[in-house]
């Protein structure tokens, strides 16, 4: 059974008991027992009678897919909750145009009893509407962390590749820049922090290849 092996932040390889070339189709078991049809890339490396390739699921679900289906999920969620609390605000309005009257409450009245229930159900009923609207705000914080992740790209995609060819010529551009001075630096650590990113960029790049070249 072939199941799957961290590798990496957001990459993980296919632990296989048998050889595999490049473009084959295997099925790979999560812990969960769930399982997904994936094309073989390459032979990362191999330990203890195992072979760790990177894959790719042939339903074309990546870390992009499943950051759009999750915003989409606090979507819903957030439209859901925002319903509910709407309802629960127009049913708080009940008998609005009485208790606008500022009528008191008359004590030993036959009307004593419905006064004081209608104004608990209308008082419950918006500190449900309130709850319910902060919720929403909160999965509507969600939803748009999840969008802006929809559009990510890292070491678990092919396009990594391009994608860090980018990031590395930017990087150098930019610490070139800095050491002759066609850039400026903001602070005493620029040039080093500058540096840092080429180191970054190169090394996810170096990965990148590894993994999908």
């Amino acid at each position: 059974m072939n199941t799957y092996s961290k590798y990496c932040p957001n990459v993980y390889l296919a632990k296989c008991t048998e050889r595999h070339a490049k473009g084959d189709i295997i099925t790979v078991s999560t812990k969960y027992g769930k399982e997904n049809e994936s094309e073989v890339f390459n032979l990362i490396y191999e330990k203890e009678g195992f072979f760790f390739y990177s894959i790719i699921r042939t339903d074309g679900t990546n870390t992009q897919t499943r950051a759009t289906a999750k915003a989409e999920k606090f979507n819903n969620w957030a439209a859901s909750a925002q319903k509910k609390s709407n309802d629960y605000y127009e049913a708080s309005q009940e008998g609005k145009d009485f208790l606008s009257l500022g009528e008191p409450i008359k004590i030993g009245h036959h009307s004593e009893k419905r006064h004081r229930a209608l104004i608990e159900r209308n008082w419950n009923r918006m500190g449900k509407s309130v709850a319910l609207s902060a919720k929403a705000n909160a999965q509507e914080s969600k939803a748009e962390y999840w969008e802006r992740k929809a559009n990510d790209i890292n070491l678990s995609m092919p396009e990594s590749i391009e994608f860090y060819e980018y990031k590395l010529e930017s990087a150098k551009a930019k610490h070139e820049g800095m050491k002759n001075g066609t850039v400026k630096r903001s602070h005493s650590m620029s040039l080093q922090y500058a540096k840092k990113e080429v180191n970054e960029a190169l090394k996810n790049l170096e990965l990148a290849k590894k993994l999908w070249s």
